[in-house]
């Protein structure tokens, strides 16, 4: 595999020569990144590495340390480069040995210093290593065959069983002969320089024999004389004395010069030890330095090349100094553990601070201890979060409506831009403050979220770490810490998901705390709960809630966290999205409440006001806002399929339909002093479907406003509701058939009691009215008159009829029928009624009762039904035949002449070919 970087290459060296211990400067090529780069150095033969101090990538200053060889290359190694070369050599200067009283003015190694005196020489000193004086030239022979052939022999010279041709094969085999001759030349040499070199060793120390023979001899002589070796006073006596009084005025001359040379040794021994150890003892200040400097690589660095060379020293002043790095490095594991432990902090700062910790070989598991402390952490931010908008330090609280409700209704969700089909919007556009009067729950919800997906990946992040071992090593490379650290990992797993499951169950408590109280424990509450006095949200708000959530779960998911840690949080999105369909759906029945205030009794050519729009894009637009929260995304439950659901969300939908049909009841029941005139003040001009009889503060009386409720409850139950049940199967809602089904019968309930009670009081005023017109000025059917025409009375009900039959015709064209039919139906019923009480009729009084009633059916023949027919065939029946030709022909002339005489009343009575406008 290639290196990244090129071997280190020294090109220079100053200076070139000098003693042990001198101070050089290394320049060359690659000399390493830094100071941790650098693991090796050596000049010489000698590792320099103690001294060295790393400058930069070209320059190197260290001291050259007592090597062996005299000369030799400078060799730098780097973990980034591997081993180097050198183009250049250092020559290593011997210092000349000096005596113990000789003076010196640079420093002299005790170790280098040694005499010869009373030192004997080895007898293996001088056994020359070429005794030959010749090249020599090894053979090919094995030393196993030379052996054999030479049986109990040996080739060392030295030894008594030394066998010459032995040594001649094994080491000069390919020698010639003048060589051999050179060689024995060589030997005899070398014996006569041995015995002149000893013979003269003898001559030169004669004399002092000699003397000291003699001496010898005199005092053996004298003390054999005297016979007083043990008497006081004596000569042994006396030459004792003088010996001890010459040791002791030697040791007197002496004495200074042995005390300046201990003190000099001393001295020299503690600037050795100086200059030797300086890194040591300069440790502890460069420790304190680089710490503040925030080195903590070269301190690491620094300390454990201390603790490999005097971690286990027996020298005291070693340990002394040694224990005080000890405590500078336990200090720094106390500051490296404190600054881990602290919050915030990134990802990257965590890794590196573990890293220090384990190089220190801190006690404990930091890794683990990081975690923990960020669990605590995340666990806390929570908890403040929630409490910052219990007591109130958030701004934002939902500012109140008119009507002091923050919740926007579902009308007012309607875009400003969009009119309504029949009118304009019904809520101002969204302020610019609009983030200010976000309800303090929906702010909570998206800041603890924030909170949560802006600390729990870096969380996990750190786990990941902890468990495939790179908190110790980015390359991932085995070693002991990553072992470590991954058998840690293993026996903590259910530690840490413990605190995955602490920490979403902490999520989803506070979220249920703020939005469904009620489904927490009763002892959580005070913990999790307190948002009482806030106020209640709306569906949109729900929604918006939803979105948040959803987004924290994915961004969860998206780091891999196992499905089960997180199913609490999709017990929550179930429990808010069936909370959120069930609000809207209540609020939405609130504003179909309020729908009926906002009737401006405006009609088009179908009678149908703006009310029916209205209220199906209300139900459209409560619809489409349940469309995030009905969706179902993966891992989800479908909540329409749940049966609870299904059943809650039918009833409230039936109860809508409800609430809106007995709004209209409540219409038709207002008397004309409760109704409100202020929204027909702006009439929509442009339209070609307003019916333009309507004039500016128009107010409808009862009879009309019973006619226009009877339109709308038509229009609801043959296109509304219809197109609303489209509209619940489009979303996803069961139960449709039953929701339509209640709610026509609900309208058509309504429909039935409006029209008759419009009936009751347009026919018995029209009905009642024939009886006195039938008998005003004394008529008498038994004594009348010949026939001149129809009388006024059945005129004037006739005028009625028209009068309602353009008061209906007003409102909706396809309310004629309906109404005239049943008015016509009373009237034929009460003249039915009025000719079977007639007991007897003259022929005058016959014919005239006659003539009105067939004036009268035929006027309304359009609108008789069955009934009707029935009705004036009875009173027809009632009366006598006419028998005479000329009472038939009067009776046609005047019925002609009536008809005559009413063309133009009597044309709305006719089928109009005019076809209504479909909206």
């Amino acid at each position: 595999m290639s290196r990244a970087r090129q071997p280190p290459l020294v090109t220079g060296i100053s200076p070139k020569e000098g003693a042990a211990w001198t101070k050089v400067t290394i320049r060359g090529e690659n000399l390493g990144t830094g100071p941790t780069d650098l693991i090796g150095l050596s000049i010489c033969g000698h590792n320099c590495l103690l001294t060295a101090e790393w400058m930069s990538a070209s320059k190197i200053v260290c001291r050259v340390g007592p090597a062996k060889d005299d000369k030799g290359e400078i060799i730098v190694t780097t973990k980034s480069g591997g081993l180097g070369t050198s183009t250049v050599s250092f020559k290593l200067i011997r210092p000349e040995r000096i005596g113990i009283l000789d003076q010196s003015a640079v420093w002299v190694d005790e170790l280098t210093f040694r005499t010869d005196r009373n030192k004997g020489i080895s007898p293996l000193s001088l056994r020359p290593s070429n005794p030959l004086g010749i090249d020599i030239d090894k053979g090919k022979i094995s030393p196993k065959d030379l052996e054999l052939t030479f049986p109990g022999m040996s080739a060392d010279f030295t030894s008594e069983n030394f066998s010459a041709t032995w040594y001649l094969i094994e080491n000069h085999a390919g020698s010639s002969f003048d060589q051999l001759k050179i060689a024995a030349s060589n030997l005899k040499k070398q014996a006569t320089k041995k015995n002149e070199g000893s013979l003269a060793y003898v001559k030169g120390g004669l004399s002092t024999f000699f003397e000291a023979q003699d001496a010898l001899s005199a005092i053996h002589q004298k003390l054999e004389s005297d016979g007083t070796e043990k008497v006081e006073g004596s000569m042994t006596q006396r030459l004792e004395n003088i010996l001890n009084r010459a040791s002791n005025t030697a040791d007197t001359l002496f004495q200074e010069v042995l005390g300046r040379k201990d003190k000099a040794d001393s001295t020299r021994n503690a600037l050795n030890v100086l200059q030797r150890f300086k890194f040591l003892f300069n440790l502890p200040l460069n420790i304190e330095r680089n710490i503040q400097k925030g080195d903590y690589d070269v301190v690491i660095n620094d300390y454990e090349k201390a603790k490999s060379l005097f971690g286990n020293t027996e020298v005291p002043v070693f340990k002394k100094v040694y224990a005080e790095v000890e405590t500078r490095i336990g200090a720094l594991r106390s500051l490296l553990l404190e600054k881990l432990l602290q919050t915030p902090s990134t990802l990257h700062d965590q890794k590196r601070y573990i890293r220090y910790l384990s190089d220190l070989h801190a006690p404990g598991d930091p890794a683990w201890q990081c975690i923990d402390a960020q669990h605590k952490w995340i666990l806390q931010l929570m908890q403040n979060c929630r409490d910052e908008f219990i007591s109130g330090q958030r701004v934002g609280a939902g500012a109140l409506d008119p009507e002091g409700d923050t919740r926007p209704s579902a009308l007012g969700r309607l875009s400003h831009t969009a009119s309504l089909k029949r009118g304009g919007s019904l809520r101002t556009p969204r302020s610019s403050n609009w983030h200010f009067e976000t309800p303090q729950q929906v702010q909570f919800v998206e800041k603890l979220s924030d909170v949560v997906i802006g600390q729990l990946p870096n969380f996990w992040k750190l786990w990941i770490s902890y468990v495939n071992g790179s908190l110790f090593s980015e390359t991932g490379e085995k070693s002991g810490q990553v072992e470590k650290s991954k058998k840690n990992a293993r026996q903590r797993q259910n530690d840490f998901k413990k605190m995955i499951e602490e920490l979403t169950s902490r999520l989803v408590k506070l979220i249920r705390g703020a939005l469904l109280p009620a489904t927490l424990p009763q002892g959580e509450l005070s913990l999790y709960g307190g948002w009482e006095s806030k106020t209640d949200l709306a569906g949109s708000w729900l929604t918006q809630i939803i979105h948040t959530v959803r987004g924290c779960h994915e961004a969860l998911s998206a780091m891999e966290i196992p499905n089960d840690l997180l199913q609490v949080i999709q017990d929550l999105l179930l429990d808010l999205r069936v909370h959120c369909l069930m609000v809207t759906l209540v609020h939405t029945t609130e504003d179909v409440n309020r729908l009926a205030e906002k009737e401006d009794w405006l009609v088009d050519n179908e009678g149908i006001t703006s009310l029916p729009s209205r209220f199906e894009q209300c139900m459209v637009q409560m619809l489409q806002s349940l469309k995030e929260p009905l969706e179902t995304k993966p891992g989800e439950t479908n909540v329409l399929q749940l049966e609870q659901v299904q059943d809650q969300a039918a009833e409230l939908s039936v109860r809508i339909m409800k609430v809106f049909v007995n709004s209209l009841e409540q219409l038709s029941t207002k008397t004309d002093g409760d109704i409100n005139t202020s929204h027909n003040i702006s009439l929509d001009l442009s339209s070609p479907d307003r019916f333009t009889g309507i004039q500016e503060g128009f107010t409808p009386t009862s009879e009309q406003r019973l006619l226009i409720i009877l339109s709308n409850c038509q229009y609801l139950e043959r296109h509304t509701f219809l197109n609303l049940a489209h509209h619940f199967e489009k979303h996803g809602f069961t139960g449709t058939e039953k929701i339509t089904r209640v709610s026509v019968d609900a309208v058509r309930g309504l429909d039935r009691k409006l029209f008759e009670a419009y009936i009751e009081r347009r026919a018995d005023p029209i009905a009642g009215s024939l009886e006195p017109g039938i008998y005003a000025g004394y008529f008498d059917w038994r004594d009348c008159q010949t026939p001149t025409g129809v009388r006024n009375y059945l005129k004037e009900a006739l005028v009625n009829i028209i009068a309602v039959h353009a008061e209906v015709f007003t409102v909706s064209k396809d309310l004629v029928p309906r109404v005239l039919s049943r008015i016509v139906e009373s009237v034929a019923d009460e003249m039915c009624r009025l000719m079977q009480c007639v007991s007897s009729f003259s022929k005058n009084g016959a014919l005239q009762a006659r003539l009105e009633l067939c004036a009268l059916r035929d006027a309304i023949a359009t609108y008789l039904n069955a009934d009707s027919n029935a009705s004036f065939k009875l009173a027809l029946e009632s009366l006598p035949q006419l028998h005479s030709g000329a009472d038939k022909k009067l009776l046609e002339e005047l019925l002609n002449k009536f008809k005559s005489s009413m063309q133009l009343q009597l044309t709305c009575f006719q089928a109009s070919s005019v076809q209504p406008i479909k909206r």
